[in-house]
């Protein structure tokens, strides 16, 4: 008998020990914890050390604050034009109420899933196949939206949310491959396209400055010809005027007259000389040395 009571009395004691130390609780970082007194909320313990009264206070919720990211499981959606594909997302929140969270809410993560789930059917629904690839954003800030309308009832706040895959059927993926091959070949076509027309385009551009170049230098080349021709013309009358003047200089000089008599009768002489041959006949003057009165009367020495 007294073996059972020393047995009963030390496990009162082992009990009482093991309430007294959880009692003492130590709280990370942006972790709260919820505490009851005697089954009514009491207060929420942040980071720090904190004592409660054993028997009488109890933690029943421990909240995380950090923002925690939940994955949304695929399920089948789907789309406005009747084509069924399999959609998941990740869901990015953190607690802002742990109060709220822990009473508010049964299991505010799975109701967030299950929200988000909704939303993402609902929104699927009202596009077609091909806008659901580009519509990403729009999907994403959908879900945001409808999930942020009952973050403050469930005391969470809604970050962002993301779609990893929109996976469509098998023979809608081959299809879809076949449209972007065809696509793809036709933009490669019209890219062809494009180069030799601006190939051509080059090259009828590089023809015509180069015919251009052409008929600017040949112009510029006739001017130059003509500029000298112009200059040697110029400078032969010139030369010529300067000879006259020299001449008549000479000729109105003393004894001028006479060595021009004697070189016109030079010059008539080698010229005879030059065309004499047999079929020709020339006529020569009765008195060679009186050519110059014969000039005279013939009115050449004027002439000259």
């Amino acid at each position: 008998m007294n073996y059972l009571n020393l047995f009963v009395w030390g496990g009162l004691l082992l009990y009482f020990l093991i309430k007294l130390v959880q009692s003492v609780r130590i709280i990370p970082p942006r972790v709260a914890a919820i505490v009851e007194r005697l089954g009514k909320y009491n207060k929420t313990l942040l980071s720090g050390f904190h004592v409660l009264i054993p028997f009488i206070d109890k933690v029943t919720f421990i909240q995380d604050l950090k923002e925690e990211a939940i994955s949304v499981p695929p399920q089948d959606c789907f789309t406005h034009d009747n084509v069924k594909v399999e959609v998941d997302g990740v869901i990015y929140m953190e607690v802002t109420d742990p109060v709220i969270a822990s009473y508010g809410v049964t299991d505010f993560r799975q109701a967030s899933i299950q929200l988000a789930q909704t939303t993402i059917r609902s929104v699927m629904g009202t596009l077609e196949l091909d806008r659901t690839f580009e519509e990403r954003e729009v999907i994403n800030q959908k879900i945001v939206s409808v999930l942020s309308e009952v973050g403050q009832t469930w005391g969470i706040k809604v970050l962002r949310y993301e779609i990893k895959n929109i996976v469509p059927p098998v023979s809608v993926k081959n299809a879809m491959e076949r449209q972007m091959t065809a696509e793809r070949e036709r933009r490669a076509v019209i890219a062809r396209s494009e180069g030799d027309m601006q190939a051509n385009i080059n090259t009828s551009e590089g023809l015509k400055a180069e015919l251009i170049n052409k008929s600017e230098g040949e112009m510029q080349r006739r001017i130059n010809e003509a500029e000298g021709r112009a200059k040697e013309i110029e400078a032969l009358a010139n030369a010529t005027a300067q000879a006259i003047e020299t001449l008549a200089a000479a000729v109105n000089s003393p004894g001028g007259e006479e060595a021009m008599s004697l070189r016109l009768t030079e010059t008539y002489l080698s010229k005879l000389s030059g065309v004499a041959r047999k079929d020709v006949t020339v006529i020569l003057p009765s008195d060679l040395t009186r050519l110059g009165e014969q000039l005279d009367s013939l009115g050449l020495r004027k002439m000259v």
